[in-house]
């Protein structure tokens, strides 16, 4: 669970610890961005407990590493999402298969009906 402990250290930037994994850390947070600082770390928390209760025995930087590849992986997974609505491609790639099925079943039924 994050928590924070601010110390104001100039009108701009405040120190924030946030816990992780159980251990404090002390992070410069730029003023607005507390909250979202929080909610970063309270994320970042979960996923490397998650990783953590997975049972292997792994040390806290290898738990940091993989969970920071989980979260970059769902990252681009959104921004390629985001593209592809954009680009006027939303759906799923089962959305995308199940319309391709239905447009060969047209076609296989249109050149049986010519045929």
């Amino acid at each position: 669970m994050a928590r924070a402990d601010i110390m104001g250290t100039d009108k701009t930037q405040t120190a924030l610890t946030v816990r992780i994994l159980g251990r404090d850390y002390s992070v410069a947070c730029p003023e607005g961005e507390r909250e979202a600082l929080l909610r970063s770390a309270e994320h970042l928390s979960k996923r490397m407990s998650a990783i953590q209760r997975q049972g292997k025995t792994l040390g806290t930087e290898r738990i940091a590493i993989m969970a920071a590849l989980n979260i970059a992986r769902d990252l681009l997974d959104l921004q390629r999402d985001l593209e592809r609505r954009e680009a006027g491609l939303a759906g799923s790639d089962e959305e995308m298969t199940e319309r391709l099925s239905q447009l060969q079943l047209r076609i296989e039924s249109a050149l049986d009906s010519s045929g």
